[in-house]
């Protein structure tokens, strides 16, 4: 379900990026300025020039050199197939090109991928692994071959590797790069690290090596980055940890220090918030923290007091589950109540708690909305639930897309949907619904995005991953 992340605006932002790294040991240097007499110095050492026929290997340089400007601009302007004709020549007899760049191979390798997307034909996919291996010879560069072998293996030939296999590449490629791992590699592999363990195919162990990991590098990725690659940085710190979010559904995978320094500011900023309160007191209780923890001390003395819940029956065994952090406990015991109560207002609150509860704490969006949709439909009039499944939808952005671009964006239709659907039928949700309406409007896709795909405004449109939904197309511009 997580796949609809395919080549989404990852690929199309960062494609450039990727297909057109120079290695980090040949950086431009600029020519000094200059400057009164200076002592004698030893001369800087020569620049390591790759060891794979450069043009100055070639039976003649100057021919060499001007197929490779001739098919460098034919590609800029579009014309594929003369491009591709001078390339063979140069790529023929001075594949490393000057010997400080990997030009020649990535630009084989989208010349392969756009006779690949013409033809069908799966022999350039082997044209293609094996141009990367040439750059792995000619331009050594850590991870970075593994990573982009890996990338493609998620993104575009998922049919030639399993997903343990690529998983393995890109924890290989992370390895040999350590703080330094390529921007490219952290989305998918984030995404695969989750899916694994879920599976049970990586232990709590290896997970929580790798998710702690994958933050350092994000961070050290965003101190550190120039240009564009900032921007690619930017994406990849809006999905990653979002993803990672799923190891809070794993008893103790973090411990209470992590839940407290998350989750406490919530309770500081409204104290007087009974539900927020409860949520807290319930995430510091899964954390694992106890009485004399200073911030589980003062959530639970305003859940004790003023907040205080007061329910017999499995009603209160299940509130009591709840704020213990015992989610299973407390959705058998709400849904017994619901079961058992017969006032339409009541039963549909109950729901809608345990709606709450797969959404916040279990991270179970499908049956979040079930039980969101079944508190609608016990109370026709009231907008809450339709809200929350709003809300559900518009934060789908990780789950079904890269976080940003097409697949995360038209996500916000069925949100804004279910948000118009909340104020339609009930005018005390006008409010909150207008609130989030007016929030994520300007996240949904842009005309010239809908024009790309032969689309228009109006038109309707089919949302999958877990959503499933047909919507109307809207564009922010």
């Amino acid at each position: 379900m997580h796949k609809i992340i395919l080549l989404s605006s990852l690929l199309l932002s960062l494609s450039i990026l990727l297909l057109t790294c120079t290695p980090k040991t040949t950086e431009t240097v600029n020519p000094p300025t200059t400057q009164p007499p200076q002592p004698v110095s030893p001369p800087p050492p020569p620049v390591d020039l790759s060891p794979c026929p450069k043009f100055t290997d070639a039976p003649n340089q100057d021919d060499a050199e001007t197929y490779y400007v001739l098919y460098r601009d034919f590609l800029k302007a579009q014309d594929y197939d003369r491009a591709y004709d001078y390339w063979k020549q140069v790529y023929a007899v001075a594949p490393a090109a000057d010997g400080q760049r990997n030009t020649v191979f990535s630009d084989g390798i989208f010349f392969y991928e756009y006779y690949l997307s013409q033809t069908g034909d799966q022999a350039y996919v082997d044209s293609i692994f094996a141009l990367y291996d040439e750059i792995d010879k000619c331009y050594p560069k850590g991870g970075y071959v593994i990573g982009r072998k890996a990338f493609d293996y998620y993104y575009k030939y998922e049919d030639r590797s399993t997903p343990l296999e690529t998983f393995n590449l890109f924890k290989e490629s992370i390895e040999m790069d350590g703080l330094d791992a390529n921007y490219f590699v952290i989305n998918p592999f984030t995404a695969l690290l989750t899916e694994l363990h879920d599976s049970t195919l990586i232990s709590d162990a290896e997970a929580k090596v790798y998710a702690d990991q994958i933050l350092a590098i994000i961070e050290h990725g965003q101190e550190n980055c120039k240009d564009a690659e900032c921007e690619a940085w930017e994406i990849v710190a809006e999905y990653a940890p979002v993803r990672l979010q799923y190891f809070e559904t794993v008893k103790g995978f973090y411990d209470c220090d992590y839940y407290v320094e998350k989750y406490y500011p919530e309770f500081e900023a409204a104290p007087e918030d009974c539900d927020i309160a409860r949520e807290v007191l319930s995430r510091l209780n899964w954390g694992g923290c106890t009485e004399g923890n200073a911030a589980y001390d003062a959530v639970k003395a305003i859940l004790d007091g003023p907040c205080v819940y007061e329910f017999a029956g499995p009603a209160g065994i299940g509130i009591k589950c709840l704020q213990d952090g015992e989610y299973d406990c407390a959705i058998e015991n709400l849904l017994l109540a619901a079961d058992q109560e017969e006032k339409s207002v009541r039963k549909s609150e109950l729901l809608l708690l345990v709606a709450k509860i797969y959404y916040v704490h279990k991270r179970n969006y499908s049956n979040a909305r079930t039980y969101a949709q079944r508190a609608a439909d016990v109370r026709s009039n009231w907008g809450e639930p339709y809200i929350l499944i709003g809300r559900m939808y518009a934060s789908s952005g990780p789950l079904c897309g890269p976080g940003r671009g097409w697949d995360s964006q038209v996500v916000v239709w069925a949100a804004l949907d279910m948000w118009n659907k909340a104020k339609s039928i009930d005018s005390s949700s006008a409010s909150e619904a207008n609130k989030w309406i007016n929030q994520y409007s300007q996240y949904m896709p842009k005309k010239a995005d809908v024009f790309q795909r032969n689309l228009k405004n109006g038109d309707s449109f089919y949302i999958g991953c877990w959503i499933q939904r047909s919507t109307v197309i809207r564009t922010v511009n």
